[in-house]
């Protein structure tokens, strides 16, 4: 297969960007926080056992950081469509800011904060940058995820 020499125009670009995917909830529950602590093998005991957690500084059992992966959120749509069959995840950077809690409804939602191109040994490459914001049933930024998708 061809990949054109070039494809992204600015207005392209402008057009991608700021692009949201629908939000995606899911309510957190005590059983679930404890199942995935044990399903990585971590036994720290904010993460399942409620009695320690309770007296550390969470006041309570918290999930690992790890486990907002489990909200699926999805990938924003692109307003064109590109003409790219393979995707590569380039990799993603997590920041915390509060932590997940059982009884806690978290809202994720990704949105398209950059769109590039380059090129590369296999022809045209289309860079995106993703940032999922996950938020909790307060409006508090629980943690922000950025990715780089790469499709060529």
């Amino acid at each position: 297969m061809t990949t054109p020499a070039a494809f992204l125009t600015e207005e392209m670009r402008q057009q991608a960007i700021g692009q949201k995917s629908e939000p995606r909830t899911i309510d957190v529950e005590k059983g679930a926080i404890v199942k995935f602590a044990q399903a990585i093998e971590d036994d720290n005991p904010v993460f399942n056992d409620d009695m320690a957690a309770r007296d550390s500084r969470y006041g309570g059992l918290i999930a690992p950081p790890t486990f907002l992966r489990s909200v699926g959120v999805d990938r924003p749509s692109y307003p064109f469509d590109l003409p790219f069959t393979r995707l590569l995840d380039g990799g993603s950077d997590w920041e915390y800011f509060h932590p997940v809690r059982a009884g806690d409804r978290i809202t994720a939602i990704s949105e398209i904060t950059d769109i590039n191109e380059r090129t590369g040994r296999m022809g045209l490459m289309i860079i995106t940058t993703i940032v999922v914001t996950y938020r909790n049933q307060f409006d508090q930024v629980a943690a922000t995820q950025t990715s780089t998708s790469i499709r060529y």
